[in-house]
């Protein structure tokens, strides 16, 4: 037997108010996207004016983050010509992504799920998913 933590629906309810919160701030509609360690959607908001191509988007970088225990950007970094992982995005049905924007949600050193937000730059994309991040932190400390 094993015993799995995971986010709850009301801790993706807290990622998800601090990426909006910070998507407000800087002028940016996003859509939102929380998912288990296993990245299965637990909660998604797709704020007014959210880009339609990326609800997709936001989910396939939270499911990368949590199923892969890897940041988005990393991937980013790791998937060019040359490299033996180049084509990474192309695996899992083309869900993996290495666009910017996706986090895993650590919790004493595990993963418990991902954050992943699209429709603005990916380094405002990262900023906000950041923003989902540190307030989750805050009520956990």
């Amino acid at each position: 037997m094993l015993t799995i933590n995971r986010l709850s629906h009301s801790d993706a309810l807290i990622l998800i108010d601090g990426a909006r919160e910070k998507s407000r701030e800087i002028g940016i509609p996003m859509c939102i996207s929380i998912v288990d360690e296993s990245g299965n959607l637990v909660a998604f908001e797709r704020m007014d004016g959210g880009k339609i191509t990326s609800i997709t988007i936001s989910q396939d970088k939270a499911f990368t983050a949590a199923a892969a225990k890897k940041a988005t950007h990393e991937y980013n970094a790791a998937n060019v010509p040359g490299n033996l992982v180049f084509g990474i995005h192309t695996e899992v049905g083309g869900r993996l992504s290495s666009v910017g924007g996706g986090l895993p949600v650590l919790v004493a050193g595990e993963v418990v799920g991902g954050i992943g937000l699209s429709s603005g730059s990916p380094a405002q994309d990262m900023e906000c998913a950041e923003a989902g991040l540190q307030k989750f932190y805050k009520t956990i400390e």
